[in-house]
């Protein structure tokens, strides 16, 4: 396979096209690898593409002057039209270097079709043809692939590409809309001004509800904090069954669910997050906010990073193969309630 390195191009790219991944949790980790391009090629004009619906992960950054957004994968009419005008928009672009960041056949065709001269990505899942240099996973083992912190995964990328390893330290930035709607939810909800919020985000089945409200009430007790309840999409109805289920006010935000930038803002102003794996754990990362972390079978490999400020529980080790990117949600393993309320009391003793 070969790496591509600065000294063997022709010269600095003027234009490069950089696609992002397709996940919220998966754009926030690669952070570091989009503020080192960035300054790494300072003279160059940078495109993002990327979903419509994740340009609030990046809002407020100084990365998102020139993006463009996937089309829909639908057979309409319409859809194919929207294609047809994505490539010829990116053709226009006339870039000089392209970066697949996702490891699909899709993002790699695009840049392809976009007529990119240089493209550089990992040489995996059918996709080598496409690209003009191969960078060959760095976790590739028989049958499948190690699990390997993303961030080092892009950082491969990133030196084939000249630059230096972009480190892990996530970034996210703050908008004042979403501050503001933040601030006007909870104060509806009856939460004191600069009262200690722990947000929980429930997420899985079997009783998972119930057990996060036993700890929600046993530190609404302990510590008069807040208790915010705040479920991703598809968790409405078990944030409100943990509502039902606690004795202590709680604030349920989830009619309507809070949208991507007021996720961000709250996590930004949030104690303690409590929950399973999901992007809400990215956005507080990114901010420093405190974590407790019941993982199911997702390898919490896959999101390792020096600066995490978290305590996790539960992990099984069952996804050796690859990071599960299932639709259902994290199931809640048996782990007691004490344990978690132990580490959510560590966490809070830290910061209150």
């Amino acid at each position: 396979m070969n790496a591509l390195s600065v000294s063997r191009l022709d010269s600095q790219p003027r234009r490069i096209l950089l696609v992002l991944p397709t996940w919220a949790s998966d754009v926030v980790m690669a952070t570091p690898f989009i503020r080192s391009l960035f300054a790494h090629f300072s003279q160059a004009e940078i495109h993002l593409l990327m979903h419509r619906r994740l340009l609030p992960v990046l809002e407020g950054s100084p990365w998102i002057n020139r993006v463009h957004f996937w089309a829909p994968r639908t057979k309409t009419a319409e859809a194919r039209a929207a294609q047809r005008e994505l490539i010829h928009t990116l053709r226009g672009c006339d870039f000089d270097l392209a970066v697949p960041l996702p490891n699909s056949f899709r993002s790699a065709w695009l840049c392809y079709q976009a007529g990119a001269r240089r493209r550089v990505g990992f040489a995996r899942d059918g996709r080598g043809l496409l690209l003009t240099d191969k960078i060959a996973a760095p976790n590739r083992i028989r049958g499948g692939f190690q699990p390997m912190p993303l961030c080092d995964y892009y950082g491969v990328l990133a030196e084939a590409l000249g630059m230096p390893h972009p480190g892990d330290r996530v970034e996210l930035f703050l908008v004042d809309h979403a501050d503001a709607a933040v601030d006007a939810r909870l104060a509806q909800a009856g939460v004191k001004p600069h009262q200690p919020l722990v947000v929980v985000s429930p997420g899985g089945e079997h009783g998972s509800a119930e057990y996060f409200a036993v700890v929600a009430d046993q530190l609404a007790a302990r510590f008069d904090v807040a208790i915010v309840i705040a479920p991703e999409a598809g968790d409405e109805s078990l944030a409100s069954a943990m509502a039902d289920a606690m004795n202590a006010p709680a604030c349920l935000l989830s009619a309507p669910c809070l949208s991507i930038g007021e996720l961000k803002s709250l996590m930004a102003d949030a104690d303690l997050l409590l929950g399973v794996e999901g992007d809400l754990r990215q956005y507080a990362t990114a901010f420093e906010t405190p974590q407790v972390t019941v993982f199911g079978t997702n390898d919490p490999r896959w999101s390792a990073i020096s600066h995490r400020l978290e305590i996790g529980l539960g992990f099984d080790g069952r996804t050796a193969g690859g990071a599960s990117r299932s639709s259902d949600r994290i199931q809640v393993p048996t782990i007691a309630v004490e344990d978690v309320l132990a580490a959510c009391e560590a966490q809070l003793n830290t910061v209150l």
